[in-house]
């Protein structure tokens, strides 16, 4: 039955996301590349001589190109978020290929290579005139796949009103046309309708010549700007503190780093969106960062000196990878509480075996776990959007392994003994490896037996542990649920999935959800180095297949940390409630994640609802670190008017609180994440935003792919939040409020897809409606406007065709 299981896992995988190889253009030749990135004194005499500053074109880039070219998911690698990304051009190969049985070699830009020429050597091909050197400013245009790119829409606009027609491919994983200057003839002939920006409406006349100018000269960028005051006094106090040379700071910079590698570092009173990443370097604090391009933040950086350096960010900053974490005086003092100023003693530094290295409870054992789990508590929020936000959740199959919609809690660290116990976690640390310790060279044993095996004894070893503690540390009262000191937002977190994304926010949102999860230490670490730190976006089938079906042990741990505070006696028909389905017995059979049954819940029950008691007594005792009262997806006796809002708040959010309470097929039709503008004043500085998410309702996530057959349509539901969830919006909605009435109508009666698409011409932004920009422009400047930090720019590859 398990192998069974395997093999049809590896069809299904294959089958379904399997996308046509192409081949590459390393083979094709170039002059060498001409130097467009200028300094300060050169680029000054390029103004002088009348040029278009490149300060009028990014504007233009980031608004209308980076939000479909940014990231690994760039169309074609093309990513336009920078001077460097552009001049690097383009590629035919896939970043995100499930069929790959080899690794890929890295192609991160800023990363893998530092010169176009490099790039060129790796089958980047240019999307800038190379051709003709030295060059004239027509033969910057005529050999400017990116300028023929723009001309192309613009000779041919977008069709419409209304869908587009079948002609495009819009899909996830749809294949990508990756045209060079050679074949574009050929490409302009076949799809004379798919130039850029694609499947939207192009630019206006004057972004197209801004842009058409600055192409003819030679596409000219500035070197990148020397950092803020603020933030150069601040580098140099961090890389002091991070390249500490005792045994102890090496360690504990060893660990800060593979924990915020991803992260968009910030200084506390530096200027808004001035972002750096720490990166380990060969070259000292004070010189010119030279990065180590390794593929995991753990893999061995090799055997001459390198030091932690703090290195800006280049490009756009783009909301599906933009994870900022602010480091402060404050945060200093809390690192030194957490890991300098307590006694431990370090003799050796850790290996970067990948056995060792790939397990943080044998690479880190020297420093205490309570610090270690109350570094990650501080910031929930970050090290749970890694997970969602990591290069790891990218599509349906990776985002199948969670609910659409539920709620996350931690363990107290005063109450999870396990997160205070060295002498258990170095007993046990073997239990606790994870597939990311094979790399690339993981086996179907390893996937199906191994590793589950591995699971299931660590688990009985800790039932076991836990059976001996004395009562009030037995995980199994609300007492035993961190509160964040009473204030800190990251204590409770409500993780939404949009099907082939993912989202977190801060808060419990929404009605009573169907599952929940309890994090202590050990999961939360165990999923960083599965998900983020462990990853290989470049990897093999069977990586990725590893890590996504080690992940259902990861999220059945969770959810198992929550049912120990359910009755005991209910425990099992609530799991069966989530696990329905043939996948769900296959699962079943093969592993059983139900552990304390024979503990039973300290909570005070006194109706036959004990999860939503739970959590209504959990919000009692958590107060501020709860969130706000939903009052907008949780009214139970209307009227629920939100304290301090206005009037016409008030009635819009009433309007709103009725689409909340529908579920059923007429929703299923729904786009998966909705951006909904509310006109009050006929103004944008009057609108009000809020984010519609749609819940689809499985039988089970066991199981990979299939999820039509798993799909429970009557019951999908909807959530209504106050400004921004999700980096993908799938449609964009402009409702006057004194149509809201009739918008609010119109949702109620839907029953199918043509009601849906009576709503969406009504009330919705097609991609072929002329004012579609403006629109994708007011949500991301109300993204900064709300949260100017947090904020990036918002994908559009998963906007709807509707």
């Amino acid at each position: 039955m398990k192998l069974l299981r395997l093999f049809l896992a590896v069809l299904l995988v294959i089958g379904i996301n399997s996308c046509a190889r192409m081949k590459t253009v390393g083979d094709e030749k170039f002059p060498a590349p001409p130097t467009r990135q200028l300094n300060a004194q050169d680029y000054q005499r390029y103004l002088a001589a009348g040029n278009t500053p490149f300060e009028q074109v990014k504007p233009i880039l980031d608004s209308r190109c980076v939000a479909c070219h940014a990231c690994y998911d760039a169309p074609c690698q093309l990513q336009m978020g920078s001077g460097a990304g552009i001049e690097r051009g383009a590629s035919k190969v896939l970043v995100y290929d499930a069929t790959r049985l080899h690794p890929a070699p890295p192609t991160r830009l800023f990363i893998d290579a530092s010169t176009t020429a490099q790039w060129r050597t790796k089958g980047f091909y240019p999307v800038l005139n190379e051709t003709k050197i030295p060059a004239t400013q027509q033969s910057n245009l005529d050999d400017s796949v990116l300028n023929l790119m723009l001309q192309l829409k613009n000779q041919n606009p977008t069709p419409g009103p209304g869908p587009l027609p079948d002609s495009f491919a819009l899909g996830l994983d749809r294949k990508q046309q990756c045209t060079t200057l050679a074949d574009f003839p050929d490409y302009a002939s076949n799809y004379p309708l798919w130039g850029m920006p694609y499947g939207l409406p192009g630019l206006t006349d004057r972004e197209q010549q801004t842009v058409v100018e600055w192409i003819s000269q030679g596409a000219i960028t500035p070197a990148p700007p020397p950092i803020s005051a603020i933030a150069s006094a601040q580098v140099v106090v961090w890389e002091k503190f991070l390249n500490g040379s005792s045994l102890k700071q090496q360690v504990v910079s060893r660990y800060l780093y593979e924990h915020l590698f991803l992260g968009h570092l910030y200084f506390a009173g530096a200027p808004d969106r001035e972002f750096f990443r720490m990166v380990r370097s060969s070259t000292p604090p004070g010189k010119p960062i030279v990065e180590i391009a390794t593929v995991r933040p753990f893999d061995d950086p090799g055997k001459a000196p390198f030091y932690y350096r703090l290195r800006p960010v280049q490009d756009t900053i783009v909301d599906k990878t933009h994870m900022p974490y602010e480091l402060s005086d404050a945060r200093m003092k809390r690192f030194e509480e957490l890991f300098i100023d307590v006694e431990y003693s370090v003799t050796a530094l850790p290996s970067y075996q990948p056995e060792i290295a790939a397990n943080p409870f044998k690479s880190f054992a020297a420093i205490p776990p309570r610090s270690r789990y109350q570094f990650m508590l501080d910031e929930a929020a970050y090290f749970v959007a890694g997970y969602m936000k990591g290069p790891v959740c990218r599509g349906q199959v990776a985002l199948d392994v969670i609910q659409d919609r539920f709620w996350v809690i931690f363990y107290d660290p005063k109450y999870d003994k396990i997160s205070n116990d060295e002498e258990f976690l170095e007993k046990r640390a073997d239990l606790l490896r994870l597939p990311t310790e094979r790399e690339n060279k993981i086996g179907l044993w390893d996937i199906w037996f191994k590793y589950a095996d591995l699971e299931e004894k660590y688990m009985a070893a800790k039932e076991q542990y836990i059976e001996t503690l004395p009562p009030e540390y037995q995980r199994d009262s609300l007492a035993a649920i961190w509160d964040g000191g009473g204030a800190n937002p990251n204590a409770t977190l409500t993780v939404f999935r949009h099907f082939d994304s993912a989202s977190v926010s801060q808060g419990l949102i929404g009605a009573t959800p169907k599952t929940a999860w309890v994090m202590g230490y050990t999961l939360m670490e165990r999923t960083h180095y599965l998900l983020v730190a462990g990853f290989d976006v470049y990897g093999t089938l069977w990586h990725q297949l590893a890590t996504r079906l080690h992940m259902d042990f990861m999220r059945m741990e969770g959810e198992n940390n929550f049912l120990r505070l359910i009755p005991s006696d209910q425990r099992q028909a609530m799991r069966n409630s989530w696990y329905q389905g043939v996948g769900a017995e296959i699962d079943s059979a093969m592993y059983d994640p139900l552990y304390g049954l024979r503990i039973e819940s300290k909570v005070e029950f006194h109706t036959d609802d004990p999860k939503t008691e739970v959590f209504t007594q959990l919000m009692a005792k958590l107060g501020p670190a709860a969130g706000p009262p939903d009052l907008l997806n949780r009214c139970h006796a209307p009227p629920c008017d939100r304290p301090g809002a206005s009037a016409v708040e008030i009635e819009v959010e009433r309007q709103l609180q009725r689409i909340v309470s529908l579920k059923g097929k007429g929703v299923s039709y729904l786009p998966e994440l909705s951006f909904i503008r509310v006109d009050t004043d006929g103004t944008d500085n009057g609108a009000l935003m809020y984010t519609l998410t749609k819940n689809r309702e499985l039988m089970n996530v066991s199981f990979m792919m299939l999820e039509s057959y798993r799909s429970l349509p009557d019951e999908d539901n909807l959530t209504v939040l106050r400004g921004f969830a999700g980096s993908y919006p799938s449609y964009f909605f402009s409702v006057k409020a004194a149509d809201l009435p009739e918008f609010a109508a119109s949702m109620e009666a839907l029953r199918g897809e043509g009601d849906v698409t009576g709503l969406t011409d009504r009330y919705g932004v097609h991609r072929t409606d002329p004012t579609f920009w403006s629109y994708s422009d007011w949500f991301n400047q109300e993204y900064r406007n709300i949260q100017p930090v947090q904020a990036g720019i918002f994908d559009l590859n998963r906007y709807d065709n509707r």
